[in-house]
Protein backbone atom coordinates (compact mmCIF):
# COMPACT_ATOMS: atom_id res chain seq x y z
CA UNK A 1 0.00 0.00 0.00
CA UNK A 2 1.23 3.06 -0.98
CA UNK A 3 1.61 5.78 1.88
CA UNK A 4 0.50 9.16 0.79
CA UNK A 5 3.25 12.05 2.63
CA UNK A 6 1.91 15.67 2.74
CA UNK A 7 4.86 17.99 1.88
CA UNK A 8 4.34 21.23 4.19
CA UNK A 9 5.57 24.15 2.17
CA UNK A 10 6.79 27.25 3.92
CA UNK A 11 5.09 30.66 3.56
CA UNK A 12 7.61 33.02 1.14
CA UNK A 13 9.98 35.28 3.30
CA UNK A 14 8.12 38.42 1.61
CA UNK A 15 4.39 37.27 2.31
CA UNK A 16 4.89 36.13 5.99
CA UNK A 17 7.01 40.04 6.06
CA UNK A 18 3.68 41.73 4.51
CA UNK A 19 1.61 39.44 6.62
CA UNK A 20 3.25 40.62 10.26
CA UNK A 21 3.50 44.14 9.13
CA UNK A 22 -0.66 44.50 8.22
CA UNK A 23 -0.84 42.43 11.91
CA UNK A 24 1.08 45.18 13.43
CA UNK A 25 -0.88 48.07 11.42
CA UNK A 26 -4.02 46.07 12.47
CA UNK A 27 -3.01 46.24 16.24
CA UNK A 28 -2.01 49.67 16.43
CA UNK A 29 -5.00 50.86 14.91
CA UNK A 30 -7.07 49.12 17.87
CA UNK A 31 -4.91 50.39 20.29
CA UNK A 32 -4.85 53.93 19.03
CA UNK A 33 -8.55 54.11 18.77
CA UNK A 34 -8.90 52.33 22.00
CA UNK A 35 -7.14 54.50 23.72
CA UNK A 36 -8.29 57.82 22.02
CA UNK A 37 -11.51 56.48 23.06
CA UNK A 38 -10.51 56.59 26.64
CA UNK A 39 -8.47 59.67 26.52
CA UNK A 40 -11.37 61.62 25.15
CA UNK A 41 -14.02 60.97 28.04
CA UNK A 42 -14.59 64.87 29.14
CA UNK A 43 -14.60 63.80 32.72
CA UNK A 44 -14.80 67.70 33.73
CA UNK A 45 -17.66 68.60 31.25
CA UNK A 46 -19.66 65.47 32.30
CA UNK A 47 -18.82 66.55 36.08
CA UNK A 48 -19.86 69.89 35.36
CA UNK A 49 -22.98 69.39 33.42
CA UNK A 50 -24.29 66.75 35.78
CA UNK A 51 -23.69 68.80 39.33
CA UNK A 52 -24.10 72.44 37.63
CA UNK A 53 -25.61 72.17 34.58
CA UNK A 54 -23.32 73.91 33.30
CA UNK A 55 -20.49 74.16 30.15
CA UNK A 56 -17.62 74.47 32.15
CA UNK A 57 -16.26 75.86 28.65
CA UNK A 58 -18.30 79.62 29.32
CA UNK A 59 -16.33 78.93 32.95
CA UNK A 60 -13.08 80.72 33.61
CA UNK A 61 -10.31 79.42 31.04
CA UNK A 62 -12.80 77.16 29.45
CA UNK A 63 -10.40 74.70 29.87
CA UNK A 64 -11.69 71.13 30.40
CA UNK A 65 -9.50 70.38 33.48
CA UNK A 66 -9.22 69.80 37.38
CA UNK A 67 -8.31 73.35 37.38
CA UNK A 68 -11.69 74.66 35.69
CA UNK A 69 -13.47 72.18 37.49
CA UNK A 70 -12.09 73.75 40.66
CA UNK A 71 -13.61 77.40 39.78
CA UNK A 72 -16.86 75.63 38.65
CA UNK A 73 -16.90 73.18 41.67
CA UNK A 74 -15.14 73.43 44.10
CA UNK A 75 -11.73 71.63 45.53
CA UNK A 76 -13.17 68.41 46.52
CA UNK A 77 -14.51 67.82 42.72
CA UNK A 78 -12.14 68.90 41.15
CA UNK A 79 -9.79 66.20 42.96
CA UNK A 80 -12.09 63.63 41.97
CA UNK A 81 -12.00 65.02 37.78
CA UNK A 82 -8.07 64.94 38.39
CA UNK A 83 -8.15 61.48 39.54
CA UNK A 84 -10.09 60.08 36.78
CA UNK A 85 -8.73 61.65 34.14
CA UNK A 86 -5.77 60.18 35.54
CA UNK A 87 -6.93 56.64 35.56
CA UNK A 88 -8.06 56.85 32.30
CA UNK A 89 -4.33 57.83 30.90
CA UNK A 90 -3.39 55.13 33.59
CA UNK A 91 -4.93 52.01 32.44
CA UNK A 92 -4.94 51.89 28.83
CA UNK A 93 -1.35 52.21 29.12
CA UNK A 94 -1.14 49.48 32.03
CA UNK A 95 -3.44 47.38 30.17
CA UNK A 96 -1.28 47.18 27.39
CA UNK A 97 1.79 46.47 29.31
CA UNK A 98 0.60 44.21 31.34
CA UNK A 99 -2.25 42.14 30.06
CA UNK A 100 -3.25 42.34 26.07
CA UNK A 101 0.37 42.51 24.88
CA UNK A 102 2.07 41.17 27.45
CA UNK A 103 5.22 39.04 25.64
CA UNK A 104 4.91 41.22 22.52
CA UNK A 105 8.56 42.38 21.37
CA UNK A 106 7.04 44.94 20.07
CA UNK A 107 4.74 45.35 23.33
CA UNK A 108 6.33 49.12 24.40
CA UNK A 109 5.99 50.62 21.57
CA UNK A 110 2.11 50.12 21.37
CA UNK A 111 2.23 51.56 24.92
CA UNK A 112 3.86 54.29 23.78
CA UNK A 113 0.95 54.58 21.13
CA UNK A 114 -1.50 54.24 23.46
CA UNK A 115 0.02 57.03 25.47
CA UNK A 116 0.01 59.57 23.28
CA UNK A 117 -3.26 58.08 21.86
CA UNK A 118 -4.60 59.16 25.21
CA UNK A 119 -3.27 62.10 25.59
CA UNK A 120 -4.19 63.63 22.19
CA UNK A 121 -7.87 62.12 23.52
CA UNK A 122 -7.99 64.43 26.26
CA UNK A 123 -6.36 67.46 24.64
CA UNK A 124 -8.81 67.37 21.24
CA UNK A 125 -12.15 65.48 22.46
CA UNK A 126 -14.44 64.48 19.12
CA UNK A 127 -17.57 64.63 21.67
CA UNK A 128 -16.47 68.58 21.99
CA UNK A 129 -15.50 69.77 18.78
CA UNK A 130 -11.88 69.11 19.39
CA UNK A 131 -11.48 71.51 22.15
CA UNK A 132 -10.50 69.53 25.76
CA UNK A 133 -7.86 69.80 28.58
CA UNK A 134 -4.43 70.23 28.58
CA UNK A 135 -3.13 67.02 29.47
CA UNK A 136 -1.79 67.38 32.75
CA UNK A 137 -3.52 64.65 34.60
CA UNK A 138 -3.97 62.13 31.73
CA UNK A 139 -0.06 62.74 30.82
CA UNK A 140 0.22 61.78 34.77
CA UNK A 141 -1.67 58.58 34.23
CA UNK A 142 0.23 57.48 31.11
CA UNK A 143 3.71 58.10 33.29
CA UNK A 144 2.65 56.68 35.63
CA UNK A 145 2.16 53.60 33.90
CA UNK A 146 5.40 53.73 31.78
CA UNK A 147 7.83 55.20 33.55
CA UNK A 148 6.34 55.35 37.43
CA UNK A 149 9.59 55.54 39.63
CA UNK A 150 10.38 58.96 37.06
CA UNK A 151 6.76 60.07 38.23
CA UNK A 152 7.74 59.47 41.78
CA UNK A 153 10.24 61.79 41.67
CA UNK A 154 8.75 64.01 39.71
CA UNK A 155 5.32 64.36 41.92
CA UNK A 156 7.43 66.01 44.80
CA UNK A 157 8.79 68.43 42.53
CA UNK A 158 4.96 70.03 40.90
CA UNK A 159 3.82 70.39 45.09
CA UNK A 160 7.10 72.11 45.71
CA UNK A 161 6.77 74.36 42.96
CA UNK A 162 2.22 74.87 43.60
CA UNK A 163 2.94 75.15 47.63
CA UNK A 164 5.62 77.96 46.80
CA UNK A 165 3.94 79.56 43.95
CA UNK A 166 0.32 78.97 44.31
CA UNK A 167 0.44 78.32 40.56
CA UNK A 168 -1.14 75.08 39.61
CA UNK A 169 0.17 75.82 35.77
CA UNK A 170 3.53 76.67 37.23
CA UNK A 171 3.74 73.40 38.71
CA UNK A 172 2.55 71.37 35.51
CA UNK A 173 5.14 73.32 33.60
CA UNK A 174 8.26 72.73 35.81
CA UNK A 175 6.90 68.99 35.90
CA UNK A 176 7.15 68.37 32.87
CA UNK A 177 10.50 70.53 32.80
CA UNK A 178 11.65 67.83 35.18
CA UNK A 179 10.65 64.46 34.01
CA UNK A 180 13.07 64.28 30.62
CA UNK A 181 16.08 64.99 33.52
CA UNK A 182 13.87 62.43 36.34
CA UNK A 183 14.38 59.52 33.34
CA UNK A 184 17.87 58.56 33.74
CA UNK A 185 17.51 57.53 36.97
CA UNK A 186 16.13 54.39 35.57
CA UNK A 187 17.00 54.60 31.46
CA UNK A 188 19.50 55.75 29.69
CA UNK A 189 20.84 56.13 26.33
CA UNK A 190 20.77 55.19 23.07
CA UNK A 191 18.82 51.78 24.58
CA UNK A 192 15.98 53.73 25.76
CA UNK A 193 15.85 56.25 22.97
CA UNK A 194 12.62 55.92 21.83
CA UNK A 195 11.17 55.81 25.16
CA UNK A 196 13.42 59.71 25.87
CA UNK A 197 12.15 60.79 22.49
CA UNK A 198 8.52 60.39 23.54
CA UNK A 199 9.00 61.78 26.96
CA UNK A 200 10.41 64.75 25.94
CA UNK A 201 7.77 65.22 23.00
CA UNK A 202 4.44 64.88 25.34
CA UNK A 203 6.06 66.93 27.74
CA UNK A 204 6.98 70.01 25.07
CA UNK A 205 3.19 69.31 24.00
CA UNK A 206 2.25 69.68 27.73
CA UNK A 207 3.94 72.93 28.35
CA UNK A 208 3.15 74.49 24.80
CA UNK A 209 -0.49 73.66 25.71
CA UNK A 210 0.17 76.44 28.74
CA UNK A 211 1.34 78.95 26.68
CA UNK A 212 -1.85 81.22 27.67
CA UNK A 213 -0.36 80.32 31.37
CA UNK A 214 2.93 81.16 30.68
CA UNK A 215 2.02 85.10 29.39
CA UNK A 216 -0.73 85.44 32.67
CA UNK A 217 2.45 84.59 34.56
CA UNK A 218 4.76 86.97 33.16
CA UNK A 219 2.04 89.39 32.86
CA UNK A 220 0.68 88.86 36.76
CA UNK A 221 -2.90 87.86 36.15
CA UNK A 222 -2.51 83.96 36.47
CA UNK A 223 -4.97 82.91 39.18
CA UNK A 224 -3.35 82.01 42.24
CA UNK A 225 -4.62 79.02 44.11
CA UNK A 226 -6.51 79.72 47.31
CA UNK A 227 -7.12 83.11 45.68
CA UNK A 228 -10.45 84.90 47.23
CA UNK A 229 -11.73 85.95 43.95
CA UNK A 230 -10.28 84.74 40.79
CA UNK A 231 -10.70 86.94 37.83
CA UNK A 232 -13.25 84.30 35.57
CA UNK A 233 -16.32 84.69 33.57
CA UNK A 234 -18.85 83.94 36.42
CA UNK A 235 -21.83 82.24 35.09
CA UNK A 236 -25.41 82.40 36.93
CA UNK A 237 -25.44 78.83 38.58
CA UNK A 238 -22.12 79.35 40.09
CA UNK A 239 -24.21 81.71 42.69
CA UNK A 240 -26.52 78.90 43.21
Amino acid sequence: MCKLTHRVIPLDAALAKGVSILVDLITALYVGLAAYGAGSIPTAYLVGYAVKRVDIRTIGSGNVGASNARRLLGTKWAIAVLFFDALKGFFPVFLVLTFFLVGNPQVYRYAMLAALSCIVGHVFPVWLKFRGGKGVATGLGVMAALVPLCVAVVVPVFVLVVALSKFISLGSICAALALPAAFFIRYSLPQDTELFVFICTACVFVIYKHKSNIKRILAGTENRLGAKKEEQNVHPKLKE
